[in-house]
Order: structure tokens, then sequence, then C-alpha cells
């Protein structure tokens, strides 16, 4: 099937680079496979991504969570878990993606190919996860534990040195409890475009007083921007 549809050399060139070896490269390709591109070629013999995505947050959160423990047994469950959402998020995900060239080997259709930003942030940090995912069927655990601690891990030493952990979220809620005594709550109040590209309002709110709202490609993200709008308006950052 691969052969009519994408060019091997390319996925060859990835697997060199990353050090591995697909038994199933039919599993490659649809790491990369967007839903747009089905959209646009439904008659096409492929999958899209949204399942091994589904799978490999899944996989990527268990081999983080394994490694934090282990390397920093003195570390509380806080700082572990703040550690642990730096790593895996939308921006750091997409930082490793683009480093390791996945731009090039994206499947989307004619619309989505134009979107840059945070859209096409969103979609290679989807497609990590996604190939995470397929490298775990395929290689199994240890081959992505490798992986991951070559090409992502190394990027905790910023974020500890950086505190780039100290996320708007977090921020906000700490400083609520200790001025106000309230933790922040958030919901969405709007969502709106297809299922492979939805876009969320969220709002953030002090008992039931809407401080401020975020809009983004998911419900973290959005939240995230609502906190950081919330700490500007109320005056605490």
């Amino acid at each position: 099937m691969i052969d009519h549809l994408y060019d091997t050399n390319k996925f060859q060139e990835l697997e060199k680079k990353l050090s591995v070896s697909f038994s199933k490269k039919d599993l490659l390709l649809q790491a990369f496979v967007h839903r747009s591109y089905l959209n646009e070629n439904p008659n096409l013999p492929m999958f899209h991504n949204e399942r091994l995505e589904f799978l490999g947050d899944a996989v990527l959160e268990l081999m983080i969570t394994e490694y934090l423990y282990l390397a920093y047994p003195e570390k509380s469950e806080g700082e572990l878990t703040s550690w642990r959402a730096a790593l895996v998020n939308t921006k750091m995900l997409s930082s490793v993606a683009r480093e390791l060239g996945f731009n090039n080997y994206l499947l989307l259709s004619k619309g989505e190919q134009k979107e840059e930003g945070r859209a096409r942030e969103f979609m290679l940090a989807n497609t990590f996860e996604a190939f995470i995912g397929s490298l775990y069927l395929d290689q199994g655990l240890q081959v992505c534990k490798d992986v991951v601690e070559r090409f992502l891990i190394p990027n905790l030493a910023a974020i500890i040195d950086q505190k780039l952990y100290r996320d708007a979220k977090s921020r906000l809620q700490e400083l609520a409890q200790e001025k106000l005594g309230i933790t922040p709550t958030y919901s969405v109040l709007k969502e709106w475009g297809p299922d492979h590209a939805k876009n969320f309002r969220m709002g953030a709110y002090l008992n039931k007083d809407l401080i401020a709202e975020g809009e983004g490609l998911s419900k973290q993200e959005s939240e995230e921007e609502a906190a950081k709008k919330a700490l500007e308006i109320k005056g605490w950052e």
C-alpha cells in the first residue's frame, strides 16, 4: 500500500535519524495521516492517526511518570506532576516533532497544508503522540523509552532551570488560594469547528464570577490562555 501512496525513502531517513526500524510500515505511515487528508481522499485504504494518538498519549505519560519517579526520589508528587505536564504540553511536543522533521511526513488536506502557527503546532504535537503509539505497537515499550529519553527528556533540565513548569493555571490557583481562599474553575463557553480541528473558548472563574476567557485548539490550551488573562486582570503578575 505505502509504495503507491508515499515515498518510503522518506521513512527510511526518519527511521535512521531515530535509530529505529519498523516491522509494520503501515503503522508508521498511519502516525502521520491527519483526518483531513482522508476527508479529502475518502477512497484511500488507510486510517488517520487519532486512535494512535490516544494510545501514544497514555504510553508517553507512563514513560515520563516512571522516569521522573525513579530519577527524582526526593521530589513531591506535585513537583513531578508539574514537570511532567511541561514535558508533554503542546509547545514541547511540537518543538521536538519539528526538530525531528515530522513536518516533512505529514499527510494533510490542501487546506490544512496552509495552516501554520498554533494550528500546525497542535497537529505536530498530536502526531508525535501518534508516532509514540505506533512505535509502541510495533517495537514495544523499551524502544519507545529509548526514543523518549534521547529526544524529549533532555529538555527537562531547561524546564527545571528556567521554571518553565510554572504554568499560568498553576500560578493562578496558587495565588487565588493564597489571597482569596478560592480554587479557580474552568468551563467551556463555546466550541466550534470540525472534529479534527476543534476550537474552544474557556472561561476562568473565581467562585461564580467569570474573570477571563481564553481560546485555543484544545481545552487545556484554552484554560491556560484564560488563566494568563485572569492573572493580568487581577493584577497578580
